[in-house]
């Protein structure tokens, strides 16, 4: 008699596990995101994979680090994990909780820059599918080009050219950008036109083996490169901070910003006149163009996740050209790392995708292991490119600064 009450009551447990099993919880620090994932992105993947219950779950983003730790070590953490790149990612790895997914059907649709934030430093593994770049370049004000009659300038001689009449004819400063925070310097600055310089890759990589330094060849270049700017940044631009020069653009106050993608979005909403976005000019002569294609977000597998093979099959469906189409047109500016072509709806990001198709991608040169010692090699870039501009070195001595702060602790370097 007791037999049949006890089957009764482990029927629904049995159906809750295996519910349990086909349900996907998302660890991120985009929370800004919710809405795309909830409307947009899980309802997509629902089409085809009904059965798996996909929630979003975001963590805001200054608090993203210490809450997901936390969890991971307490094992309460999501079946999935959105992954920073480079060391912080690598970190979750060397430690446990990221697997790797080196057999993931679709990972090969990525290139190894694509790959480049989400590997071990041998190569031999990746640990989370790569989502999401930003695009250095320039965007300006279109409407300020057509009054003063000027085009996009093809090569760095002809962008020098463009900013001298824009400062002749005093209407708009020619660059918007400030040295305060001193990271601009470095990120819309150096990193922005420095591949074109240091031939991206090859001079990236270069650092890492220790074959080239910051302060001779093409990294000096862009060093004396940035240095250019400085008659042509907006007055004052020592105290301007960053949302000051973003409001400085969108006010109309500026023809150029140098920047990138991760801009569009903002800026569509502010400004009220037409815009327009060009790479960063290589020299003249230099046929072969280089963009920084920089690597930002990615998802991988929380090796504790009880739900490993739903799990998979969304990091799988990750790889696809609908996925790639789908985020990418759901945050301009936020481009699909794989090789799939898409098409956007959005001009300015198409603009800034277009430029994949005829300059080759690299990263910004300190993010992968450059920056894991004292002193931090990103941070040295921030000062030295700040007093560049700000005419406290010269491009020779920042350069050099910067090297002896690599070769102080990064032996390939010594």
């Amino acid at each position: 008699m007791r037999t049949r009450p006890i089957l009764i009551m482990l029927v629904p447990l049995i159906l809750g596990a295996v519910a349990l099993a086909q349900s996907l919880v998302i660890e991120s620090w985009r929370n800004d995101d919710l809405v795309i994932w909830r409307d947009t992105i899980i309802p997509a993947f629902n089409a085809q994979f009904p059965d798996i219950e996909v929630v979003f779950a975001p963590t805001a983003p200054a608090e993203y680090n210490a809450v997901l730790n936390s969890k991971l070590e307490a094992g309460a953490a999501g079946d999935l994990i959105t992954c920073r790149p480079f060391d912080t990612s690598l970190g979750l790895f060397e430690a446990g909780h990221l697997v790797s997914i080196n057999d993931l059907p679709g990972l090969e649709n990525f290139s190894s820059v694509a790959k480049s934030a989400w590997i071990t430093d041998d190569g031999s593994h990746v640990f989370c599918v790569p989502m999401a770049s930003v695009i250095h370049g320039f965007i300006y004000n279109a409407d300020a080009f057509t009054e003063l009659g000027l085009s996009e300038p093809l090569t760095n001689e002809e962008f020098l050219e463009l900013l001298e009449i824009i400062k002749q004819d005093g209407s708009y400063a020619p660059l918007v950008m400030g040295t305060n925070d001193q990271w601009e310097a470095a990120t819309m600055g150096f990193q922005n036109i420095g591949p074109n310089y240091w031939k991206g890759e090859e001079g990236r990589l270069g650092l890492i083996d220790g074959s080239i330094g910051y302060n001779e060849g093409g990294f000096l270049k862009a060093f004396e490169a940035l240095a250019t700017w400085v008659p042509y940044l907006t007055d004052g631009y020592q105290a301007v901070t960053y949302p000051d020069a973003q409001n400085s653009f969108t006010l109309g106050l500026g023809a150029i910003y140098p920047s990138g993608s991760w801009e569009i979005a903002g800026f569509n909403a502010q400004a009220d006149f037409a815009m327009g976005a060009f790479p960063p000019p290589p020299p003249a002569g230099q046929e072969v163009c280089y963009i920084s294609d920089h690597t930002d977000i990615a998802m991988g597998l929380n090796a504790a996740s009880p739900n490993a093979e739903a799990a998979l099959t969304f990091l799988e469906w990750m790889t696809t050209s609908e996925f790639a189409e789908l985020y990418s047109n759901a945050l301009p500016g936020f481009f699909t790392l794989s090789s799939h072509a898409i098409e956007l709806t959005d001009p300015l990001a198409q603009e800034f995708l277009s430029w994949r198709s005829i300059c080759e991608s690299t990263i910004r040169s300190s993010y992968q292991i450059l920056s894991r010692g004292n002193p931090n090699n990103e941070n040295d870039l921030w000062n030295a490119s700040a007093q560049i501009l700000n005419g406290t070195l010269t491009p020779q001595e920042a350069a050099d600064q910067v090297q002896q702060g690599l070769e102080a602790w990064y032996e390939p370097q010594q």
